[in-house]
């Protein structure tokens, strides 16, 4: 008997939805249907192989009909170090790639991979060559590393077609079934050759679009003929780079497109640079690329894929019935839910789990740490724990828990318990499910975030082994009283007023009588008085910036303070930070950046250069402090203290993770509440083992 509870039962599929699932031939081969994760970057790469091998599999496993790497390097002179990316420079790698492509092959999915020359993009930070591109430029890196590339000459070019077609065979040899050829998103450089941003040449190779694309027609000319007739090989282009004629643009690339339309077995279209191509739900619906992507299919008779993080099946179904793509293109949403295409093929609609399009997946790549995911916190721990997104161990005993708080760590947890087989009770302090989900939900640009409750409410409904009891504000002799063996808290956390956060780490002085709000008064509806509004920005994350921008919308005059360099400086490893600066000086915003809140005083604040020091005193009515946060563990600490009266209560254990524990992204609460009801009943860790395996590099001999 199997130790594992599959989730969820085929519904009736409507008929409307059945074109999602015809077969579409790419080339020699077919996929089984017209869901395709396109290549996107994980934080894993050459580090961590088996690991990128099972999230890879899963997602075959979940119905996707293709499955695609990351950028793959295929030679030392062009690497992206820091960034954390699979590479075929030789031989030995591929027995890990081939690990990959057995198991999406395990899952009846198709394989692809990117290969990459990332040239002027590729500072080449490990292997110290000189970067090459088209042009004597610096090289275009997300942190203007001060390194340039050197203009290619003939044999340089020749040389790079030679590495591509070594690397071409080297991929056949690990079994992929897509090998493309990459030339999209600014990040490669025959994405360099086409765009006039970067080639000025006047060989054969820049001009022209005829010669500006050459290079492009060469490469896949003889990728083509290297893998015959066993392999398809798409090409991977951006439509617009979003500059007007300065770079890229839509109607230039589609003459591009029309001059080799049926070269390739596939085109899969984007829009460069990534941040464009991968916008937070906060600056971008869905769909927002058809505008540009709609015109492609009419230029070629071969399949189009495209991106627009989407999670609505009607819009699918729309798409294809359209014309505008042969398939449904996904990077994010294949993260969030890798079974999304076997849901919607079993009509299991209220099973998914939508992408709330936060970016929180981009941030492992510009972290160079595994890929997480708000939503799906088995992300990147399909092998490293032996987690899976539909399936959970049985229960280990009959103990029953009880869960104190409904916000995303508490609802994460109880659905899990619950599928596993666990009787749960769920206490809720507010009269509905989400914490702060639903709170931040109702912020500027933050609506797709409530599917993070509405998801795990959905499940929860299903499960006849969930009691959820709302108003319920429990004490210690509450908890004692119910005598429910397993205990856990998850009653989030709370905003501070005290002005510590990562510049101050003790309380500011505040004058008795100043308005001082946090984000949590703002989000229950108390708004400051006066028209005069400073926002402390100590968090650095996204709730500074929002808040600047709902008090701009309201009608203050907003000046917004950060000690960083730049207003949510951590967004840059969500690419939205520019986004966010933008938007706030479009509103009327004033950006105080390098500048400290030393203290505030009723009617004005002070402020000081963080260089030095220098104070300067500002007219304010209110602040709003958006610095840390405690967690609300009061309950904890009194259930902790009162220890011994556990057994006599009933009492096996009591936990406390999320928030609660230590305040911290969404993202970290849905994992924390995954984690505890893993583990429940798990095998206690022998003493000095880690919770997680993780691969060891092999040492080469001393000499």
């Amino acid at each position: 008997m199997s130790d594992w509870v599959n989730w969820g039962a085929p519904q009736k599929r409507p008929s409307r939805y059945d074109v999602l699932f015809e077969p579409v031939k790419i080339g020699p081969v077919t996929a089984r249907n017209r869901f395709y994760q396109v290549p996107h970057c994980n934080g894993m790469g050459y580090r961590d192989p088996t690991a990128l091998a099972h999230m890879r599999g899963v997602k075959a496993e979940g119905g996707w009909a293709v499955v695609c790497t990351e950028q793959v390097e295929f030679h030392y002179s062009s690497e992206i170090t820091p960034f954390i990316e699979l590479r075929l420079w030789d031989e030995r790698d591929i027995p890990a790639l081939s690990r990959m492509v057995d198991k999406i092959h395990e899952g009846g999915a198709l394989a692809g991979i990117e290969l990459a020359y990332n040239g002027m993009n590729g500072p080449n930070l490990y292997s110290r060559e000189v970067p090459m591109g088209p042009a004597h430029l610096p090289v275009a890196t997300f942190t203007y590393d001060p390194v340039q590339a050197r203009r290619m000459d003939a044999e340089d070019i020749r040389n790079v077609r030679k590495w591509h077609l070594e690397a071409v065979k080297r991929a056949k040899r690990c079994g992929f079934d897509l090998i493309y050829v990459y030339a999209a998103h600014s990040l490669g450089f025959l994405h360099h050759f086409l765009s006039r941003r970067y080639n000025q040449r006047t060989d054969e190779y820049g001009g022209g679009i005829e010669n500006r694309i050459r290079l492009l027609r060469e490469i896949t000319e003889e990728t083509k003929a290297a893998v015959g007739d066993t392999c398809a090989v798409p090409i991977r282009i951006s439509v617009d780079e979003l500059m007007g004629e300065g770079g890229l643009y839509k109607e230039e690339v589609e003459d591009m497109i029309g001059l080799m339309a049926d070269l390739p077995d596939l085109w899969d279209v984007t829009l460069a640079g990534w941040e464009n191509d991968s916008r937070t739900s906060r600056f971008a619906e869905e769909g927002a690329q058809e505008p540009f992507i709609m015109g492609v299919k009419r230029l070629t008779s071969k399949p189009v894929v495209g991106v627009g993080r989407y999670t609505s099946v009607d819009r699918m179904v729309s798409l294809v019935n359209k014309g505008i793509l042969d398939m449904i293109g996904a990077a994010r949403p294949s993260i969030a839910d890798p079974f999304l295409p076997k849901k919607i093929e079993e009509g299991r609609f209220d099973d998914i789990r939508e992408c709330i399009g936060c970016n929180i997946c981009v941030s492992g790549d510009f972290t160079m740490s595994p890929i997480r995911c708000t939503q799906n916190p088995t992300m990147a721990e399909e092998w490293r724990k032996g987690w899976h997104p539909e399936k959970v161990r049985k229960a280990k005993s009959a103990k029953p828990v009880l869960i104190v708080g409904g916000g995303p760590a508490g609802l994460e947890a109880a659905q899990t318990l619950g599928k596993r087989g666990y009787s749960v009770t769920l206490a809720e302090v507010g009269t509905e499910l989400g914490g702060r989900v639903l709170k931040e939900a109702k912020l500027p640009g933050l609506s797709a975030w409530v599917r993070v409750a509405d998801y795990r409410k959905l499940q929860l409904h299903q499960l006849a082994n969930v009691e959820t009891y709302f108003d319920s504000r429990l004490t210690a002799d509450d908890v004692l009283a119910f005598g429910i063996p397993r205990v856990a808290i998850a009653t989030g956390s709370t905003w501070r007023k005290d002005g510590v956060g990562h510049h101050h780490t003790v309380a500011m002085p505040i004058s008795d009588g100043a308005q001082v709000l946090s984000p949590g008064d703002i989000m229950d509806g108390r708004m400051p008085s006066g028209k005069r509004v400073l926002i402390w920005d100590d968090d650095h994350y996204y709730m500074g910036g929002v808040m600047a921008e709902l008090m701009a919308e309201k009608g203050y005059d907003t000046v917004y303070v950060t000690p960083a360099s730049e207003a949510s400086t951590w967004t840059r490893n969500t690419m939205e930070q520019h986004f966010i600066q933008k938007r706030l000086l479009e509103k009327g915003v004033t950006i105080r950046s390098f500048t400290a809140l030393d203290a505030i005083g009723v009617g004005e604040t002070v402020l000081s250069c963080t260089f030095t020091g220098r104070q300067e005193r500002i007219a304010t009515d209110a602040v709003v402090l958006v610095t840390a946060r405690l967690p609300n563990e009061d309950l904890f600490l009194d259930l902790r203290a009162r220890q011994a009266e556990w057994a006599d209560a009933g009492i096996e254990s009591v936990t406390a993770f999320g928030d609660a524990l230590a305040p911290a992204t969404i993202a970290h609460a849905t994992y924390a509440g995954r984690r505890y009801a893993e583990e429940l009943d798990g095998e206690p860790l022998v003493e000095g083992a880690l919770p997680f395996k993780r691969e060891i590099t092999e040492l080469l001999p001393l000499d």
